[in-house]
């Protein structure tokens, strides 16, 4: 078969459902169609195929059985299960045992199922293009070596401190950066401290990548609420019938990072027993594997991160001293994001450029007074939460325009002052007489009501409930306007 389309096998026994498939994909893929698995193998044999899309229930052999075979002898096929009936022991089964792509259930709609596929070719060619590319490497050592030491570089380039981490020129981050500069080429121990989502394995990065160490390794592991029976196995390993999952011998992060730098984040959560055997490491520098009575050396650089305030976790007896003095080598605080106003512009953009590129989608910027409201917002989830209202706004906003204030989410258009101790409540700061937090709280909501409405003064008035003059009087009275200008910065460069 001669065609650029790519090629999709449909086996169900009913006839109903093969046409109704092939009428929906035929425009997008070449469709070949089988009422049995032996056709479907047949098929399989004479056709070069990328994806397998194969009924759940047949009267041959189950949807399961017949891709598992498929796995075996044409491993490369993107196989999914399209099936009426949502059994979990199917799932779990298709998921194990035939390695499916995706399950999907019927009734389909037309336009999610050619999405699945068309999200299925793009994983077909992404397989051939890595078995190609591991063929390549295999024939060339030292293009293998050229090609890890070219990625290791971009990635060291990439959290240099004066590139990697944003900010702007008078930033409170200016002084922490300074900071680590200084200590990421020693071997001491950085116990990096903030709230969620300020950028803390960020920070770690960028102390691995400009250490000594930058060309080893550099794992994570988050060691809140983990059983300590787990997280002993996952970072010392251990040895074949440990356990009785333990069917061979593991080897623990610690080992696997040798040379490199291990990230222990949320260290104020691991259990009181396993602080002795983490102690061990820091101090000797060596661990014994579960279920081992030999010890082994390592030699990893150890950072770790918490939320909590560790000093209280020491007093409270939840936290051994001699381990925390241990960790903690260099403390660096990380501040919120409600505390580097000056930042968020150079932030916003830079989060605006890298949701472009993951999403596809180009705008020109933000308005003026879209970064004015950010400004005015406390970002109780940081840069994180910061990162998922710009994607939000990138997906709503008009392509190749301008991202307007009147797209920002509802709490973001309700913060009106930076000193606002509370901007994700209408109620604000909680201080002050009856009238003035009555007028606190319509303030907000004039506000937000007119920059959604693109400061349309009728529009507003009239979902407010208010006459044209009556708003008017309240802009007045509360000094509110309209921020002129738009900002189009350029989104090739953030500045520093």
């Amino acid at each position: 078969m001669s065609s650029s389309k790519p090629t999709i096998l449909i086996v169900d026994d009913e006839v109903r459902s093969l046409e109704s498939l092939e009428r929906n994909l035929a425009e997008e893929f070449d469709v070949l169609l089988a009422e049995n698995t032996a056709d479907a193998e047949k098929l399989l044999t004479d056709n070069w195929v990328q994806i397998i899309l194969c009924d759940q229930r047949m009267p041959d052999k189950t949807g399961v059985e017949f891709l598992t075979e498929v796995r075996e002898k044409w491993p490369d096929v993107i196989r999914i299960i399209i099936s009426g009936y949502a059994d979990a022991d199917d799932i779990i089964s298709g998921v194990n045992d035939a390695g499916i792509y995706h399950y999907i259930t019927k009734p389909w709609r037309p336009e999610k199922l050619i999405l699945v596929l068309r999200n299925a070719v793009t994983m077909f060619e992404l397989q051939r293009q890595n078995e190609l590319l591991a063929i390549e490497l295999r024939l060339s050592a030292n293009a293998a070596k050229k090609t890890v030491s070219e990625r290791r570089q971009s990635l060291r380039r990439k959290y240099n401190f004066d590139d990697g981490i944003v900010r702007g020129k008078t930033s409170p981050m200016n002084r922490i950066c300074d900071t680590l500069v200084q200590i990421a080429p020693y071997d001491l121990s950085v116990l990096i401290t903030g709230e969620s989502g300020t950028g803390k394995e960020l920070v770690a990065r960028a102390i691995h990548y400009n250490s000594l160490r930058w060309n080893k390794p550099f794992v994570v592991q988050n060691c809140g609420s983990m059983p300590q029976d787990v997280l002993e196995a996952e970072l010392f390993g251990y040895k074949r019938g440990a356990m009785p999952s333990a069917v061979q011998d593991y080897t623990g992060l610690f080992e696997r990072a040798s040379g490199g730098t291990v990230f222990l984040d949320e260290i104020g959560d691991i259990p009181p027993a396993f602080q002795v055997r983490l102690l061990r490491v820091l101090q000797e520098g060596e661990l014994r594997p579960v279920g081992s009575n030999q010890t082994r050396k390592v030699d990893v650089r150890i950072l770790a991160s918490s939320q909590k305030n560790l000093e209280e976790e020491v007093h409270a007896g939840r936290l051994r001293k001699d381990l925390y003095f241990r960790l903690a080598g260099v403390t660096i605080q990380i501040p919120p994001l409600r505390d580097r106003r000056e930042d968020i512009p150079f932030l916003a953009n830079f989060l605006l450029n890298q949701a472009m590129t993951k999403l596809g989608k180009t705008v020109e910027g933000f308005s003026s007074e879209a970064l004015s409201c950010m400004k005015r917002y406390c970002w109780p989830g940081n840069v994180r939460e910061m990162q998922n209202e710009i994607e939000r706004l990138l997906v709503m906003g008009p392509e190749n325009g301008v991202l307007g204030a009147e797209l920002l989410s509802a709490k973001v258009l309700m913060a009106t002052s930076p000193d606002a101790a509370d901007d994700l409540s209408i109620l604000g700061n909680s201080v002050g007489t009856l009238k003035e937090r009555i007028e606190n709280i319509e303030v907000k909501i004039l506000r937000e009501s007119l920059i959604r409405h693109r400061w349309n003064k009728s529009k507003a008035a009239r979902e407010l409930g208010l006459s044209r003059v009556g708003l008017r009087g309240k802009l007045e009275r509360y000094g509110l306007e309209k921020e002129e200008g738009e900002a189009r910065p350029d989104l090739k460069t953030v500045a520093n």
